[in-house]
């Protein structure tokens, strides 16, 4: 069951708090007018499954597709964009382990503006290779990201570059919020938009975009749960930090929501949910397989929101794919984690008479239960076994859950006995 934390549908478009927001629906539309030319109008696909599940039509968003692969470019453009001449001649400098970085360094460059990304020393080698050839000197320093940035901010202090927060500006959140504006053009049905919540500049940015012109559209914001920094900040009214935020999303990897997007996020977003790592990989598996979408953890985390609770949604609903950079290697894995979660993996221990011909016999029966291995580990001379007794650890792709217990049935029924 996904976490919760929102009073409900219908925010109203009018902030409750005394203080104004910092970013305005003008802001907004003229970041709409700055990106002309730049950022791509992303496409709104419509999605079968999901639509079948919630019994209302579900489309993407499909940022995934941006230019950089994700949404990031439109923040980055609009706040370099309004830099003034001195300070574009100091250049830009960012911290980022990927998404921030490469759309500084595009921005940067369509501009004519210097740039310098900071990214940690682990940082995947494609996203590296992408951020430089956007145009931007990378840096690697750190191996966490909050050490990535304190060199960043150290390196604007000593050099006048001006620092381009990944989420904590109003150009920044007002060049997001654009993709709200196009939900709305796109799809003005809509009653439910998805987006997921790192620092909060997505969310903050559509939220302000649609609340502001269509109040009655409920926006929900989606957290991974080892990294979910806004229940705890809502919950205490103002932004708090969690220590050590763990999530394979590291898009929404972060560990304290951002001043301004939180305020924005506090008054405008419905309800912020919490989905687990399973959920977001069997959502990165259901965007390949039945989207044919390449989508990142965190960019699929309001797919996975649907997924765990598709009966809290009321339809039509926007989920926002927010990135598609995913490090093929990471890539493998999740899939991997995913069609384990989704029970089309079934890894079994099962002793057997040790004699000529007993492996393949296993085999044969595996072969009529259709099912396909993967992997096959067997074990001979291990204290544990008797003279004539021989371990085999197997691991399996099946079609779904159904189809393990299939399998676990027609290996019992021929005999064998499957370990602990």
């Amino acid at each position: 069951m996904a976490a919760r934390l929102g009073d409900g549908a219908g925010a109203p478009a009018a902030v409750p708090h005394a203080q104004q927001p910092a970013v305005s629906l003008d802001q907004v539309r003229a970041a709409q007018r700055i990106l002309r030319g730049v950022a791509r109008t992303t496409a709104l696909e419509g999605n079968r499954f999901l639509t079948r599940l919630i019994g209302a039509p579900v489309h993407f968003k499909c940022e995934n597709l941006q230019r950089t692969g994700s949404f990031k470019v439109r923040g980055a453009y609009v706040r370099i964009a309004g830099l003034g001449p001195a300070e574009r001649a100091a250049g830009v400098v960012a911290a980022s382990a990927g998404n921030h970085a490469q759309g500084v360094a595009l921005a940067a460059s369509l501009l004519g503006v210097r740039s310098t990304v900071f990214m940690p020393t682990g940082a995947p080698l494609p996203k590296i290779a992408a951020t430089r050839e956007y145009g931007a000197e990378v840096r690697l320093h750190g191996h966490v990201v909050d050490e990535t940035l304190r060199a960043a901010k150290e390196y604007a202090q000593r050099t006048g570059a001006v620092f381009i927060h990944p989420f904590d500006h109003p150009d920044v959140i007002a060049g997001q919020g654009t993709v709200g504006l196009e939900i709305l053009a796109q799809c003005p049905q809509a009653r439910t938009v998805v987006v997921g919540v790192g620092g909060g500049g997505l969310a903050a940015g559509i939220a302000l975009a649609v609340k502001s012109l269509r109040p009655e559209v409920r926006v929900v914001g989606v957290q991974a749960a080892g990294s979910a920094s806004y229940p705890p900040s809502l919950a205490a009214g103002h932004p708090v930090s969690i220590e050590a935020p763990v999530t394979m999303a590291d898009g929404i990897r972060v560990g304290r929501p951002g001043e301004l997007p939180f305020a924005l996020i506090r008054d405008l977003v419905d309800e912020v949910r919490t989905v687990s790592e399973d959920a977001l990989s069997s959502a990165v598996l259901l965007c390949m397989e039945r989207a044919k979408l390449v989508v990142e953890p965190a960019g699929a985390s309001p797919v996975a929101a649907l997924l765990v609770e598709p009966e809290a949604f009321e339809g039509p609903v926007v989920a926002v794919l927010s990135g598609g950079n995913v490090d093929p290697l990471l890539l493998q894995r999740i899939l991997r984690h995913g069609m384990a979660a989704a029970g089309r993996y079934l890894s079994l221990r099962l002793r057997l008479t040790d004699r000529p011909g007993a492996l393949a016999t296993l085999l044969g029966v595996l072969t009529v239960a259709d099912a396909n291995v993967l992997d096959i580990s067997h074990v001979r001379t291990d204290p544990r076994l008797g003279i004539t007794e021989a371990e085999v650890e197997l691991h399996l792709e099946t079609q779904g859950p159904e189809h393990c217990a299939e399998v676990t049935k027609a290996l019992a029924e021929a005999g064998y006995t499957v370990m602990p």
